[in-house]
C-alpha cells in the first residue's frame, strides 16, 4: 500500500477538523454517528469504506469504533443511519456498526480518525480492520480522513 492522497476529502457539519466530538455520539449517551460528507472520489472507484479508530486508547493497537464497506463510489453523504443503509462490519466492543466514543475517565483527549477508502474492487463481507487492511490496502486508490476528539 502506497502514499494515496490527492482529491478524495472527508468532512462533517457536525465537527470541526480536530475538534470535539458531541455528546451524543458518544456509545454511554445516544451512540449516533455523526453525518460525513465525502467528496473528491477518484472516477476509478468501485466501492467506498469508512473506518473510525481511536490510535489513543490505552490496548495495543488501539480501538476501531466502526467499520463500514459496501458503500457505491457516487455516495457523498453519511447519515447518522449509515449502518442501516449499507454493510457495517465489527467494531471492537465486540459488536457491529458505530460504537461511538468512550475512553477511560480522565485518560485525557482521544482522537477520532474518521477515514474513508476508495477502493479498485469490493469488500466482501465485513472484516474487521485489520484485516480489511491486510486484504485491501492494494486496493486502495485514494484514502483520506478527519479527526474529532473525545474526552471525558
Amino acid at each position: 500500500m502506497g502514499l494515496n492522497i490527492q482529491d478524495l476529502a472527508i468532512s462533517s457539519r457536525e465537527f470541526m477538523p480536530g475538534g470535539p466530538l458531541e455528546d451524543r455520539h458518544a456509545n454511554d449517551v445516544e451512540n449516533e454517528a455523526p453525518a460525513l460528507l465525502i467528496d473528491g472520489v477518484p472516477d476509478d472507484a468501485v466501492e467506498l469504506a469508512v473506518i473510525c479508530h481511536d490510535p489513543d486508547a490505552p490496548l495495543p493497537f488501539g480501538f476501531t469504533h466502526w467499520t463500514l464497506y459496501g458503500i457505491p463510489a457516487d455516495v457523498t453523504e453519511l447519515s447518522p443511519d449509515a449502518d442501516g443503509d449499507h454493510r457495517p462490519g465489527p467494531n471492537d466492543f465486540g459488536t457491529t456498526g458505530y460504537g461511538g466514543p468512550q475512553p477511560p475517565d480522565g485518560h485525557g483527549v482521544h482522537h477520532y480518525y474518521f477515514w474513508v477508502y476508495a477502493l479498485s474492487r469490493k469488500v466482501e463481507g465485513t472484516p474487521d480492520r485489520k484485516t480489511f487492511l491486510e486484504t485491501y490496502g492494494d486496493d486502495i486508490i485514494e484514502q483520506n480522513r478527519v479527526i474529532g476528539t473525545y474526552e471525558r
